[in-house]
């Protein structure tokens, strides 16, 4: 009995022994040999990561107005749980329906969400994507639901609820969208300024590191590590609210009007290049961006990214280039209608194939002559005229701080002559985007400085307050000051001439504009499809302080129609309300009812005094004439101004020009005077000592020379004025080899 006793007692106090050594040794396995990795386990358990959300940079325009934000957005949650518990799964659905616009079958998956092991409802699900990042307003309604619901039922949780968030909110909605781009729901930037600057805008999210026990309270003892939040930049545009309003509201006329395949509008500073407004149609609401077609098109930014064949308005440069080489005479003239490249049998012609006869080289720029152009590239040459397409920058991108800007490309066979002669007029083996045509017109108002554009003016970094300034750059000065002042007068009598000039839809009452249009036939494989055009206009304003400069492009109208019919207006519409708007004065004008003692009407029309001429020599005259800004026409070979109409200290109005009248010899010179006014077209004649017959109303549409009793006779045929067309282009011969790759 001792014995089994004893025996026991030593078979326990083995176990206890064997069982400490085992403990032991597995103390000695954690502690000394597993030591390290048990320490990183108690660490994370102890350790807690607190992150401090940065706020993303605010866009604002030019005077600080919001056009992109930071605001509280909300999340409808549900708990499936708590829902089927209070037996109010059907009201759930049926309101949230109304309010959300979500289709009931998706709400009811998410109402009645189980887990898929355990059968269990689940607690909490998010309502996406009509429920995601809500704003106030519509957070409001839905809190009202849920607490009228629980009144009604008498219940304090009714499965509903709100989760605050932040989201990016842009308060104009649509406008300026191709600038600013958007960030999608979970805050990624997608395009635009958004992506292009978006480490600079989003700042770094802080963190704050500490201990705590396994309840999460914080420990006494913590050794915190805190890592300070930075908020995102503030980024001031150069951009004015009030002028991309008005450019956008001038492009959904014109949309609605010729509903074309797409509309590109930019307007700058040209003395800055700072882009005070740009926006293409189609567009989309950055606030509502899943709402654009599926197609995307919406999306596209053409004024950067499109490239085509841009017609009338390139002749800007070559008449640029003319002047600095002091080739362009404005008196010289040359014969109208078709001209043939050496080498080439067929004729490259102007729209109107019979031309308008010998005509002087200035009228040949307002009535957008093709012929005039293809004989200023055979002045200039081949090589010079290409120097001056590079330096005016159309081989190279603008280096605009916005993503996706392309080129143009100007590749002629400069084995082929009829290559370079199209070129001269904007047509064959030359693509160009808007914001490079913009660009080039910009350095001849400014004097013939070619420059950078940007739309970003300032960024201030809120952490630090230090502010970035954007300043003007300069790329080259592509012609001097002089040559750009005498090429801004040649193209404002495009404006100016409202008979001639092609451009004559862009004038302004009070308003000096320079500008030219563009009617630019499309190419699909190698050939031209007339019944495909993209028109234009382009300018600036006024001609001898610029402001704004702004070019239109109109892709695919759905009428046959040229740029200054449809674009020109445009024009128009957008740079005289920004003149005002800018408080650029107008010329000297009268009241439209100044007779009466009641106040002057707000409307008025502009009136500029002629100039006293008599006497001076025609060189002279035409010079103070041009740049004055006056349409003028020279009657006769004299080089002197014996007589001029209308007389000196004459207030002219919109449309009328005035007349030099030279010594006249035994036969009259007798002047174009088609479009003039009945009265207009009797004071020249009588100065002229004609006879005169007269037949019909209205304007002059045709004049008839003659003789009776051995005097000269003038007959006026007269009717309302008409439209006297536009400068659609006429492509080049199709077995010329015209296999362009243009497009838009």
């Amino acid at each position: 009995m001792l014995k089994r006793i004893k025996l026991r007692t030593l078979f326990i106090g083995g176990c206890i022994t064997l069982f400490f050594l085992v403990l032991i040794v597995r103390v000695f396995w954690i502690q000394v040999m597993q030591g390290e990795e048990w320490q990183e386990k108690a660490a994370t358990l102890w350790a807690h990561t607190s992150t401090i959300k940065a706020e993303r940079g605010t866009i604002s325009d030019r005077n600080g107005s919001v056009l992109a934000s930071d605001v509280p957005a909300y999340t409808v949650v549900v708990n499936p749980e708590v829902i089927q518990q209070q037996g109010i799964g059907e009201e759930v659905i049926t309101g949230l329906h109304e309010l959300l616009g979500k289709p009931e079958d998706e709400l009811r998956k998410l109402v009645e969400a189980k887990d898929e092991k355990t059968g269990a409802y689940l607690k909490n699900r998010e309502i996406r994507n009509e429920g995601w990042k809500i704003d106030q307003e519509l957070a409001d309604k839905v809190k009202e639901f849920y607490v009228a619901l629980g009144k009604e039922h008498k219940i304090q949780e009714t499965g509903i609820g709100l989760v605050r968030e932040q989201k990016r909110y842009y308060p104009k909605d649509e406008l300026a969208a191709h600038i600013l781009g958007y960030t999608d729901r979970d805050g990624n930037a997608i395009m635009g300024l958004e992506k292009y600057f978006d480490t600079e805008l989003k700042g770094a999210d802080g963190k704050l590191l500490y201990q705590s026990d396994g309840q999460g309270v914080k420990l006494p003892d913590s050794q915190d590590t805190y890592k300070p939040v930075v908020n995102g930049s503030n980024f001031k545009l150069t951009i004015d609210s009030t002028i991309q309003h008005y450019i956008e509201e001038a492009m959904q006329k014109a949309y609605a009007q010729y509903k074309p395949k797409s509309m590109s509008v930019i307007a700058a500073d040209p003395n800055t290049m700072e882009i005070l407004g740009l926006a293409n149609m189609p567009t989309y609401n950055p606030n509502e961006f899943w709402k654009t077609g599926a197609d995307g098109a919406g999306f596209y930014n053409h004024a950067i990214k499109s490239k085509y064949e841009p017609g009338s308005t390139f002749k800007i440069v070559t008449l640029a280039a003319a002047v600095e080489e002091k080739l362009f005479d404005p008196v010289a003239t040359f014969l109208s209608g078709s001209i043939r490249i050496k080498g080439y049998s067929k004729a490259l012609h102007d729209i109107n194939h019979a031309g308008w006869g010998q005509i002087s080289f200035l009228e040949g720029v307002k009535r957008s002559s093709n012929v005039l152009f293809v004989k200023l590239y055979e002045m200039l040459g081949q090589d010079k005229l290409l120097q001056y397409i590079n330096d005016f920058g159309f081989n190279e991108k603008t280096g605009i701080d916005l993503p996706g800007e392309v080129s143009g490309v100007v590749n002629p066979n400069l084995g082929r002559p009829i290559e370079i002669a199209t070129l001269a007029y904007g047509h064959g083996k030359v693509l160009v985007t808007p914001l490079q045509q913009l660009v080039a017109v910009s350095a001849i108002a400014n004097g013939g400085k070619l420059m950078t554009p940007y739309v970003v003016k300032e960024v201030t970094n809120p952490n630090t307050g230090e502010t970035k300034v954007t300043q003007p750059s300069v790329v080259r000065q592509v012609i001097d000051e002089e040559s750009a002042k005498k090429t801004g007068e040649y193209l404002e009598q495009v404006v100016a001439d409202q008979v001639k000039g092609t451009g004559r839809n862009a004038y302004i009452d009070g308003y000096r504009v320079a500008g030219k249009t563009g009617t630019a036939i499309k190419v699909e494989g190698k050939d031209y499809v007339k019944s495909k055009v993209l028109v234009s206009f382009i300018g600036y304003a006024p001609v001898d302080d610029p402001k704004i400069a702004v070019i239109v492009i109109i892709d695919e109208p759905n009428v046959e129609v040229g740029g200054g019919k449809a674009a020109a207006p445009v024009f128009k519409e957008i740079v005289s309300q920004s003149l005002q708007y800018m408080g650029v004065p107008k010329l000297a004008s009268e009241a439209s009812d100044s007779s009466s003692k009641k106040p002057a009407k707000t409307e008025t029309v502009a009136l500029r005094t002629t100039p006293d001429l008599t006497d001076k020599t025609m060189k002279e005259a035409r010079e103070a004439l041009l740049d004055q800004g006056f349409d003028y026409v020279v009657v006769g070979e004299g080089s002197t101004v014996e007589s001029q109409y209308p007389e000196a200290g004459t207030k002219l109005a919109t449309g009328q020009r005035i007349y030099l009248l030279s010594p006249q010899g035994a036969q009259p010179t007798i002047p174009d005077l088609k479009g003039e006014s009945l009265r207009d077209a009797l004071e020249i004649l009588t100065l002229l000592k004609v006879e005169i017959a007269v037949d019909g109303e209205g304007y002059v549409s045709e004049q008839i020379v003659g003789t009776q009793n051995g005097k000269t006779l003038v007959t006026l045929k007269m009717k309302p004025l008409n439209d006297y067309g536009e400068d659609i282009p006429v492509a080049p011969p199709a077995d010329e080899g015209t296999d362009s790759e243009s497009g838009t």
